[in-house]
């Protein structure tokens, strides 16, 4: 893929390798017998509504930095629930990580320095946005590898 900014290009690809590595960690974690923290936080009623939310997110970057720059919605699926995720999280997966590869190829470096406010409230330029895009699977796998190491 050729990108006139190839800083994005660099986020796109490290998001869909974290993105896979969350998704083979989930399923370890699943595996593995492993609880996750108790919180009243809905994303960690179970592992599902983790699942859910990992993969929620990445739609929801996505379209975020979309609407900011004013490009066309990147046609991505709502995000299955969490009674249907397990059966549906490689094909959604796959189907977000697909259309990650378009939407920026052809947007310009100094766009990505425009800061606008996410949806949780926080200023954020598209390049933050991006890569809080990839440390957010890196988190959970993270989170995810130290609960299995403390079970």
């Amino acid at each position: 893929m050729e990108f006139k900014y190839r800083g994005a290009r660099a986020m796109v690809m490290l998001h869909d390798h974290h993105m896979r590595e969350f998704l083979d960690t989930w399923r370890a974690f699943k595996a593995s017998g492993a609880s996750l923290p108790q919180t009243e936080d809905t994303d960690y009623v179970s592992e599902y509504t983790l699942l859910v939310h990992a993969l929620r997110a990445a739609r929801g970057y996505m379209t975020w930095m979309c609407q900011q720059l004013g490009l066309p919605d990147p046609q991505i699926k709502p995000t299955p629930g969490a009674d249907e995720i397990e059966a549906q999280a490689a094909d959604y997966l796959d189907h977000v990580l697909e259309q990650w590869q378009k939407p920026l190829v052809d947007v310009e470096e100094d766009r990505f320095g425009e800061v606008y406010k996410a949806r949780w409230g926080v200023d954020y330029c598209i390049d933050a946005m991006l890569e809080h895009a990839v440390m957010h699977p890196i988190r959970h796998t993270f989170q995810l590898k130290e609960r299995m190491a403390r079970s």
